[in-house]
């Protein structure tokens, strides 16, 4: 069902942006009078799912879903149509159309994408408004992944800057390490300040190690949720149940826990917990491939004091606008990492990106993971990748200002080059979701 779930989420959420990119590309179109002779959610090889045709245009479901497309008559695109081609333009063709009317064909798939992106992020801060946990008030201090360990900090450290600059957000703190480079913290342990300062190649250890969160916030752990028909249930753990080891090993708040109980996956294990006055200690606890036990934490926000803020549609529009600059300049600024070996380890094919989503139906996180997606596929789409729509653009803009098309032969060759290498890049991703299942 975990994996049944995360699909459908997949499955829905790329359909809905194929279409809504796929639009961007068809109602412009339209608009200038071009002919459309296709409108295809999934890739139709040989066969379609379904199929019907209403004025000039087909209109299809494909079995393939790895997209889909709108076929422009006089274009070329992945049909690599040249029969075509090699007849006098009609007036209908886009190749026969102004070049500022095909550059607005060609980008209309992107704006799309951006604009669902924003629309999407504008009704989420309506709905739910914004919380995120200012690091002033992570009371209880941190818990830090392994490599951070190794380069100084402790369980318990309380983050105070970082390069100087006082430290806001607590989800921001991977971001500035990574991304943008600071390395220098400032943190309190034990009511003294003390400066560490990570190596300057910590990024290219982060992602090989495929570490997501360098820091977590710490807070106790006491039971909230028990599933009968989990191991934990079976051994007699209750709500309310303060948990305080693992294994015999010490623990003093949740995430340590969580890491305690996924390293140890598909093996038995011992779980002590403080009921009252009395120490109960569950023994042969079966910890599932996924590393869970079936049980859970109350809420954060009991422990911590999150800040939240809501919206009205005056203020959520302009910080919709906002989130997705943020987004698409995240992107800009990983370019570098993603053509590094590093990088290129992190790079994800289906199976990556649907484990974004909630491993059960939340409709907050698919839609948050919708916008997320929708400005991804804008940011690549514009990319000058051949087969892209930011290889057309190319094109045009080189024709706008030499007054020159590009020779046909040319822009069939680029066109064929650039799927070779879009079906590569889709190979080597799913290879890497493939090789990281399997490890």
């Amino acid at each position: 069902m975990y994996y049944l779930i995360l699909a459908l989420q997949l499955i829905m959420s790329l359909s809905i942006l194929v279409i809504i990119h796929e639009l961007g590309h068809f109602i412009p179109a339209k608009l200038f009078k071009t002919k459309v002779e296709k409108f295809y959610l999934f890739f139709d090889p040989w066969f379609s799912l379904f199929k019907v045709k209403k004025g000039e245009t087909e209109y299809g479901i494909g079995w393939l879903p790895l997209g889909g497309y709108v076929k422009i008559s006089g274009m070329i695109d992945e049909s690599m149509d040249k029969e075509q081609l090699e007849k006098e333009p009609e007036t209908w063709e886009f190749r026969a159309k102004p070049t500022w009317q095909r550059l607005i064909i060609m980008v209309g798939g992107v704006t799309m994408n951006v604009i669902l992106a924003w629309i999407i992020y504008t009704g989420l801060f309506m709905k739910y408004g914004e919380q995120y946990l200012p690091v002033e008030n992570a009371k209880y201090g941190v818990v830090a992944d392994s490599l951070m360990l190794n380069n100084g900090f402790k369980n318990g450290d309380k983050l105070l800057t970082l390069e100087g600059e006082k430290l806001d957000r607590f989800n921001q703190i991977s971001k500035a390490v990574v991304l943008e480079g600071a390395r220098t913290f400032e943190v309190e342990r034990n009511g003294e300040k003390q400066t560490i300062t990570l190596p300057e190649n910590i990024q290219d250890e982060i992602l090989n190690n495929e570490i997501k969160t360098l820091f977590t916030p710490a807070f106790p752990f006491y039971i909230d949720t028990v599933l009968k028909s989990g191991s934990a249930g079976k051994s007699g753990l209750q709500k309310g149940d303060y948990v305080v080891a693992v294994n015999n090993n010490s623990i003093a708040d949740f995430q340590s826990f969580v890491n305690e109980v996924t390293s140890n996956k598909s093996k038995a294990i011992s779980i002590a917990a403080k009921r009252g006055d009395t120490l109960i200690v569950a023994q042969g606890v079966n910890v599932s491939s996924l590393g869970k036990v079936g049980i859970g934490a109350m809420s954060m926000d009991n422990y911590l004091d999150l800040k939240t803020t809501t919206y009205s549609f005056t203020e959520a529009a302009p910080k919709a606008m906002y989130r997705a600059y943020e987004v698409l300049a995240v992107q800009a600024s990983s370019l570098k990492i993603m053509f590094s070996k590093a990088g290129a380890k992190q790079m994800s094919g289906f199976g990556g990106i649907a484990k974004m989503f909630s491993p059960t139906w939340d409709w907050r996180v698919f839609w948050e993971m919708t916008g997320l997606i929708s400005l991804l596929l804008a940011f690549f789409n514009i990319l000058p990748i051949p087969a892209l729509d930011g290889g057309h653009v190319v094109f045009l803009l080189y024709e706008m200002f030499t007054g020159r098309k590009p020779h046909t032969k040319v822009l069939e060759y680029a066109q064929a080059a650039g799927m070779i290498l879009l079906l590569a890049l889709m190979l080597y991703a799913n290879g890497n979701d493939l090789f990281k299942a399997l490890k």
